[in-house]
């Protein structure tokens, strides 16, 4: 059996040299999935260690406790039953620590499970917080994790910052090949002009072509609709589909692994015609299978949806990115005038198209509108300037 790897709470807890170096009061921005290689929440290990000390917890989207669903629902403040701490939501309000809530920190501590894909938040809450603390005397430690889809591949456009939002604030990649560790010290390095004092405390033991089941860490759903890795995977074919009317699958079991919609009769469709278009387009790693669902909640709520499931067959060949907007395109063809585009807002936005906010550009819809070429979508992927600003921060 490999060596499970150490994550940067597990490192922290095993150093006791390393956890005497911090002085004074520390606070901790995490979730549900911060937890060690033993399974014991970050908020527990902070107390062994911090004791009275430990005086603030923080959350993400989703809250502390990961347990409020989709974008644009927000998670109030509250005070810890057990630890008798406050426990922020920065995703309230305010998605930026106001000075109130950063008043009496010496150090704070962000340990979050990131999905490695662009579209997904936590990155961002924590580039907002280092660029609030960059003016107030607080050290940020960022406690390192996998990127679960390797730090090796990448996929997807470079974001337009003219549609810069919550799910994303940086010229990044969808795939983006980065440990939330990295995203820290690109940040810093590359996106803004006052820094903070900020470390981060690497993992032991990972190297950058592992999967998340390589590390021999446990999975915990680092947000509502992220149950299984396999989920990881597909959030980067699937995601797209929240900027449309069909389902993503929220309010199934398997949501961010599927698509559908009422409209569809999924056997027909997938005999007659999309098998023979997913063949066609060279695409490896994966298979498309027609299901039915019936989601509990959000879209199409108690209605029987026609639909198909990603299936992941190969990590190292399945593209997601392409996968899902290719996907989205034969869709788009197949269900003609009853395909409907999401309407504003979307994560804030009340006036950009909630589809070209999660591209991080207007071009994909475009392409999906116009029929375009598996050539068109690949030429998109123009990110050699990334590369080089991503081989300069590289941690592992």
């Amino acid at each position: 059996m490999k060596n499970r790897v150490k994550s940067g709470l597990d490192v922290l807890y095993g150093d006791k040299g390393l956890q005497d170096s911090f002085k004074g009061n520390v606070a901790l921005l995490c979730h549900n999935a911060s937890v060690d290689g033993e399974l014991v929440h970050a908020t527990y290990r902070f107390e062994d260690i911090f004791g009275e000390r430990f005086v603030k917890i923080f959350g993400p989207q989703h809250g502390f406790s990961t347990d409020a669903q989709d974008n644009m629902i927000e998670t109030d403040h509250t005070v810890h039953p057990y630890f008798n701490v406050p426990v922020y939501s920065l995703y309230s309000e305010t998605r930026v620590p106001t000075d109130e809530m950063l008043e009496g920190i010496d150090h704070l501590f962000v340990d979050m499970q990131d999905v490695g894909c662009r579209m997904y938040t936590y990155i961002y809450t924590l580039t907002l917080l280092l660029e609030k603390c960059a003016s107030k005397d607080i050290e940020v430690i960022v406690l390192d994790r996998p990127n679960p889809l390797n730090g090796i591949d990448l996929e997807g456009n470079l974001l337009d910052m003219n549609f810069a939002s919550f799910i994303g604030l940086h010229p990044i990649p969808v795939r983006h090949g980065m440990t939330i560790g990295e995203v820290a010290e690109m940040h810093q390095k590359y996106w803004v002009s006052e820094k903070a004092n900020m470390r981060v405390i690497k993992m032991q033991g990972w190297s950058r072509e592992m999967y998340y089941e390589d590390t021999g860490l446990p999975w915990l759903l680092p947000s509502p609709n992220i149950p299984r890795i396999d989920s990881t995977f597909t959030f980067p074919a699937t995601v797209v589909f929240e900027g449309t009317e069909l389902s993503e699958g929220r309010g199934t079991t398997q949501s961010l692994e599927i698509v559908g919609d009422p409209k569809i009769e999924p056997y027909s469709y997938y005999k007659k015609h999309l098998s023979k278009a997913m063949r066609d387009t060279g695409l490896k790693g994966f298979a498309l299978r027609p299901i039915t669902f019936l989601p509990t909640f959000q879209k199409h709520a108690d209605r029987p949806c026609g639909g198909f499931q990603v299936h992941v067959i190969d990590r190292k060949t399945f593209t997601p990115w392409k996968v899902g907007q290719v996907l989205m395109r034969e869709l788009y063809r197949h269900l003609g005038d009853e395909f409907q585009w999401k309407e504003p807002p979307y994560e804030y936005d009340y006036e950009n198209m909630p589809i070209d906010i999660i591209n991080g550009s207007d071009r994909l819809r475009h392409w999906v509108e116009k029929d375009g070429s598996l050539e068109a979508l690949k030429e998109m992927e123009q990110y050699e300037s990334y590369i080089d600003d991503f081989d300069s921060i590289k941690l592992y």
